[in-house]
């Protein structure tokens, strides 16, 4: 039930507040339980000292999540955040980062997802959550 990853792009324009599509995420691959996205380096989204936001991470987190719902799903549903926890393990400084979310579960009114952040082209992880949906369509 997987989608393209031009079928995923589409679903970020059309489902998240401009503030988010300002991050300039980019889905990069999908899977049948999980979605890759590339959260570009950008000097407007770093904190003093030049390490990338939480916040960004964050919200790139979430969204992943959003995308990899709608891979498994075969296409957005509406749904919203009940929690989300994360673990920063080390500063993004100039790089791009991978985040990839990774569906644990998957239910008709519930979907949970673990997700890790890595520091591109080095691979070194920089933080990770976890994420409970309810699913509302």
């Amino acid at each position: 039930m997987t989608i393209t990853t031009a079928e995923a792009d589409k679903i970020l324009s059309a489902n998240f507040a401009p503030w988010v599509l300002d991050l300039g995420l980019a889905v990069e691959s999908l899977g049948e339980d999980r979605a890759t996205l590339r959260l570009p380096w950008s000097d407007r989204l770093s904190r003093e000292g030049g390490g990338l936001s939480g916040q960004a991470l964050m919200a790139a987190a979430d969204t992943a999540t959003v995308i990899a719902v709608s891979a498994a799903r075969g296409g957005f549903v509406p749904m919203t955040t009940v929690q989300q926890s994360t673990s920063f393990q080390r500063a993004v400084t100039g790089s791009d980062v991978l985040i990839e979310a990774v569906l644990t579960k998957l239910g008709r009114r519930t979907a949970f997802a673990d997700i890790t952040m890595s520091d591109q082209p080095t691979g070194a992880l920089a933080a990770r959550a976890s994420t409970v949906y309810a699913l509302l369509g």
